[in-house]
């Protein structure tokens, strides 16, 4: 329970981070972007672009990362749009298990990132999250021959494949 208490807690220090940052008009910079703006340095070309696609991310960063996914899965995913799984509706409550659903549902949730802030998108962004990403990714994932095609309301089986090595091209260092 306590330490339950403690990923919470880190949960929301982060998702406060995250909210100044991105509250942040360029006349207030952020602790992070500060420094950069005193020594007038550009963003490394080199670096990543945050935020980085989760299957490219090495411990503790994927960590972080799925703790994020699945706050916005848990809480805006399921109750929002997931009605109760069916033989024909697949869902898994163990996603977290299946390397294919996290690939999709972190994709989903970039995707949603983006476009449901009207300053990068306009208004129309919604709209385009659910044709281009949200109903091509459930209809996937949710699919009798999907990644939950093992698991029911009683039974839970992960039947994937194991991943094997990313190329050194993903890599990053």
């Amino acid at each position: 329970m306590t330490e339950d208490i403690k990923d919470l807690q880190a949960q929301v220090r982060s998702l406060a981070a995250q909210l100044k940052r991105l509250s942040a008009t360029p006349a207030e910079p952020t602790e992070a972007t500060a420094g950069e703006a005193e020594e007038g340095t550009e963003p490394e070309e080199d670096g990543w672009q945050f935020p980085p696609f989760i299957l490219l991310l090495y411990q503790p960063d994927y960590d972080e990362e799925l703790r994020a996914l699945a706050e916005w899965v848990e809480g805006v995913l399921v109750p929002g749009y997931l009605g109760e799984p069916s033989a024909d509706t697949r869902w898994c409550h163990l996603w977290t298990e299946h390397p294919v659903a996290i690939a999709r549902l972190h994709a989903l949730w970039l995707a949603w990132q983006e476009l449901t802030d009207p300053a990068t998108c306009g208004y129309s962004g919604p709209s385009t999250w659910h044709r281009d990403h949200y109903d091509p990714c459930i209809r996937e994932l949710r699919d009798p021959g999907g990644p939950f095609a093992g698991c029911t309301k009683g039974e839970h089986q992960v039947a994937h494949r194991q991943p094997t090595l990313v190329p050194s091209a993903w890599g990053h260092e």
